[in-house]
């Protein structure tokens, strides 16, 4: 049986759900003051939502050794509710979520409020759709064993999702315009959304992470590649290029290192794990973790310090171009990559400051190591979104 759904809802409807959905338990008050909402329209729009199940009123809980309550104050002449907090009940449903690379497929299950109550992986034998599809159907049913309430399935992976027919391509797992939400929906019957894994993470952090409650907030992550995302006005912006990567012709130094990926001197060549592996092989001869580099770069080591120092001049130049033109007021790092910022910490403010204006505002720069179960848990908040909102539009 499919799972049941609070969608559709009124833009105004979804605007409530979604600040209490993030920022509750929270009063009445304060989220008519933050949507511009009078008390009775607050109460006119969260009848329904408290009607469907989505909210709850909290009880105020008066504690036993509490001193006797004074006598209620006069009636007032003032409408609407009491300021009495809204908020939802975050174990009444389960979500999947489910990160694809090119050899394990990393799945979680999340409450409402995306916190990871449950996580697996599983080895990723073919990357045939449909035998893809039945390993995410095997790890649903697991988690659905001991998650009856499980709602919805996210999958996020490198690549994009084209037109209503939900076509997904991803040059990483060799697919061209594959029906994949439609073979994973067919045999777990619970409503499916795959999006590109960044947006995925995005949206994550949008809705309950970093990003939460600001209007502008961009999302730089590198790793395996390099992704960006950004959000304007709290929703993420889309675009038909959404999924095709933007750092392979990056052009960070010209003069800058030559890569199998990415042209000579874009962000990938100089950013990304393979190509920092690429550079410090090709010059000893013989391969080193990333992790091995960085140790190898904090000890001073003359080759991978000067190969991590150019990596944080260039992830310096690219923070910089980003507050430069998208002015986020939070930009965050994130993915298996970011352990370069705390070796090249001094190479990375040296270039942000040599390509910003002397009077710019100071970049606010977060940092976040993401492993694979925080990619499979953006995913798993791409299935709460649509179990709320209904199923979001893909790009043309």
């Amino acid at each position: 049986m499919r799972a049941a759904s609070w969608a559709p809802l009124s833009a105004a409807e979804r605007a409530v759900a979604i600040e209490v959905l993030t920022h509750g338990p929270v009063s009445r008050s304060e989220i008519a003051r933050k949507l511009n909402l009078s008390a009775g329209s607050l109460t006119r729009l969260t009848k329904p939502l408290i009607e469907s199940g989505l909210l709850v009123e909290d009880a105020v809980v008066t504690a036993p050794s509490a001193p006797p309550a004074p006598p209620p104050p006069a009636p007032s002449s003032r409408q609407g509710r009491p300021s009495q907090p809204l908020d939802v009940v975050a174990d009444s449903r389960f979500f999947a979520g489910f990160k694809i690379t090119e050899d394990t497929v990393y799945g979680v299950v999340t409450d409402l409020r995306s916190t990871v109550v449950a996580a697996r992986e599983a080895p990723l034998r073919t990357r045939e759709p449909s035998a893809v599809a039945a390993l995410l159907h095997a790890l649903a049913s697991d988690f659905a064993a001991g998650f009856p309430r499980l709602a919805g399935i996210g999958v996020g992976l490198g690549g994009h999702v084209v037109g209503p027919e939900r076509m997904v391509t991803s040059p990483y797992l060799g697919w061209e315009a594959v029906p994949f939400p439609d073979l994973l929906e067919g045999r777990t019957e619970l409503p499916v959304v795959v999006e590109n894994d960044v947006a995925a993470l995005v949206e994550s952090e949008a809705w309950f992470g970093a990003g939460r409650g600001l209007e502008r907030f961009a999302v730089l992550t590198i790793g395996a590649g390099i992704g960006y995302g950004l959000v304007i006005g709290g929703r993420l912006v889309r675009s038909a290029d959404d999924g095709h990567g933007i750092g392979r012709r990056w052009i960070i130094n010209p003069n800058g290192p030559l890569t199998p990926d990415g042209d000579r001197g874009s962000a990938v060549a100089l950013l990304t794990i393979p190509s920092i592996r690429y550079q410090v092989a090709a010059a000893t001869g013989r391969p080193h973790t990333y992790e091995e580099i960085l140790e190898l770069a904090a000890k001073a080591d003359p080759l991978a310090a000067r190969v991590i120092d150019e990596a944080g001049r260039a992830l310096g130049t690219v923070v910089a171009q980003i507050a430069n033109f998208a002015m986020p007021q939070k930009i965050l790092l994130a993915g298996e990559g970011v352990g370069l910022v705390e070796v090249a910490g001094e190479a990375i403010g040296e270039a942000i400051a040599a390509n910003r204006h002397p009077l710019a505002e100071p970049v606010a720069l977060e940092t976040k190591i993401s492993d694979f179960n925080d990619w499979a848990r953006g995913a798993a908040v791409l299935a709460i979104q649509t179990f709320v909102l209904g199923r979001p539009k893909t790009a043309p």
